[in-house]
């Protein structure tokens, strides 16, 4: 079953771009909430979100990901108007720049409104598993997504973490999401998968899942890396009991961003877009 899914290009087809994988891409986290576990409030206006994403893009960013709701632990849901209200705006004037836009959002009407304005990546904590959601993917052209595995959901997953080898449980939830967007006509090069870091997991899974990273490659996809700032990294890092906060982890989170990519991982989707460029970049020149 491993072998179906045959990776046919290193092209990640999205609404306006094709993204050239032959070189890893930094993904740059904008968060548009008051509530988001590291950042939450930071770019809540406006002026504050596009002069943010203006900076990461000068940074060396390649791709925009922008999120209208907190997917943190226990984070409170919000409305489709209100996540409208946050990322619409942001949208608007994003889409001007010609750069590669992902929305962050598990929500059809979110994801519909989000492609008309000229989004160009549904990144879907929820594998589009949400009522409505794979139909609007399957009815766009050419949109590029993300898929993610999650244990449980953001109000609940860290009250009873998955239990078991997360890699095989990983392995196969991705691979029948795959094979589900085959059935449902959504091309293979529009795909992006991501193992779910933090959601749901154990630090002991999350390591599990980025030590042995080469078995989701057998999934013939280009594999989504997303350690940034996770609670893991500030609980490893942990010095004489004091647990770094998420802002403190850039160090973890550069180290764990750049094994992920000689694990393979294809996209990292980061905060600290400057220190990571500047990692893969001393990485790609120093590489035997």
């Amino acid at each position: 079953m491993d072998t179906f899914f045959k990776m046919t290009s290193s092209v990640w087809q999205t609404s306006r771009f094709k993204i050239d994988l032959t070189q890893p891409k930094v993904m740059a986290i904008v968060n548009l909430t008051p509530d988001s576990f590291s950042d939450g409030g930071q770019h809540a206006t406006l002026k504050q979100a596009l002069d943010h994403a203006q900076m990461v893009l000068e940074q060396g960013a390649d791709i925009l990901d922008i999120g209208g709701e907190s997917s943190r632990p226990g984070a409170k849901a919000v409305s489709v108007q209100e996540e409208l209200d946050r990322i619409g705006p942001f949208l608007q004037e994003a889409v001007r720049w010609h750069v590669p836009l992902s929305v962050d959002t598990a929500k059809p009407e979110v994801m519909k409104a989000a492609l008309e304005m000229g989004a160009d990546i549904i990144n879907d904590i929820w594998a589009l598993r949400q009522p409505g959601a794979v139909e609007v993917v399957a009815q766009h052209a050419n949109c590029g997504v993300c898929l993610m595995h999650m244990h449980r959901e953001p109000q609940t997953m860290h009250e009873q973490p998955m239990q078991g080898d997360a890699v095989a449980t990983v392995k196969d939830f991705l691979l029948h999401r795959l094979q589900f967007m085959s059935e449902v006509g959504i091309a293979q090069d529009r795909i992006v998968l991501d193992p779910g870091i933090g959601f749901g997991k154990t630090i002991a899974q999350n390591l599990s899942l980025l030590k042995h990273q080469a078995k989701l490659l057998t999934l013939q996809r280009p594999l989504l890396a997303g350690w940034s700032r996770k609670g893991s990294l500030g609980r490893l890092t942990a010095v004489n009991g004091v647990v770094p906060v998420a802002q403190q982890r850039v160090g973890a989170s550069v180290a764990a961003a750049l094994m992920a990519v000689q694990n393979g991982a294809l996209v990292v989707r980061v905060h600290d877009v400057q220190e990571t460029v500047q990692a893969l970049r001393f990485w790609q020149a120093a590489k035997p």
